[in-house]
């Protein structure tokens, strides 16, 4: 800091917004950081969308771009925020021209839902695009994502650690297992892997995908081969657990 004052440049401090994460975690960051200037009043969605100008005040959630900013001193919460989502913007432009033709996506913001939903599934980075074949598959035919990070974030704070069948048979807005579609918005925002993902499915038959205990996850076409799957996963875990 002293080789800094005296050469007179401002010293630059890191604020790494991680992929995966909700803009709530980055506004705890955000008032956690030193040097920061705090002029949001609270964490409410709307307030961001407000201070930030949006073009599109409900694309709020997903639409920051997960990266190390750097700020001096002074700098305002505002205006790193708003690097973050001019850049997440730019990225999804470029990357809605360029997606694949026949996706079931009405909008950019339904790219960057699936992106999301993709990014809490799976950190396997050759898995990816097939995970988004998954849920491509079960959009184009009617069926149900059923997916357990969308009912996790509908449940807000009161996601505890563990979802409970009560927790998958309860309605939300986001619960992809009482619904049919995308849920209504991001769930967290994603890499640009996970957005290439989303514009760029594998082709596949894939309709079901589970954990394999390994770290990766195994995919099938039916539901028979699902459950054998499945079978497999839990005696793996029993076996990790030296049950």
């Amino acid at each position: 800091m002293l080789e800094l004052l005296e050469s007179g440049k401002e010293a630059q401090f890191p604020l790494r917004f991680v992929e995966g994460m909700r803009l709530s975690d980055y506004l705890k960051q955000l008032r956690e950081a030193p040097y920061i200037r705090h002029t949001l009043p609270d964490d409410d969605y709307a307030t961001v969308a407000q201070a930030l100008k949006l073009a599109h005040p409900e694309w709020v959630e997903g639409w920051f771009w997960p990266d190390t900013w750097m700020y001096t001193a002074n700098t305002s919460d505002v205006a790193i925020l708003k690097r973050a989502h001019q850049k997440m913007v730019k990225a999804v432009g470029t990357i809605w021209k360029g997606r694949a033709e026949g996706l079931p996506y009405k909008d950019q913001n339904q790219l960057v839902t699936m992106a999301s939903i993709i990014e809490k599934e799976t950190a396997v980075a050759s898995e990816r695009d097939q995970v988004a074949s998954v849920f491509i598959n079960r959009l184009r035919i009617g069926m149900r994502l059923q997916t357990d990070p969308t009912v996790i974030y509908g449940m807000g704070t009161s996601y505890n650690g563990n979802l409970s069948r009560a927790d998958l048979e309860k309605p939300t807005a986001y619960n992809t297992y009482t619904i049919t579609g995308l849920p209504p918005g991001p769930i967290a925002s994603p890499s640009e892997a996970s957005l290439q993902a989303a514009a760029h499915p594998a082709k596949t038959p894939y309709l079901y995908f589970v954990a394999d205990g390994k770290g990766g996850h195994t995919f099938n076409t039916n539901l028979a081969s699902h459950n054998r799957s499945v079978q497999e996963y839990l005696k793996v875990l029993k076996e990790k657990n030296g049950q």
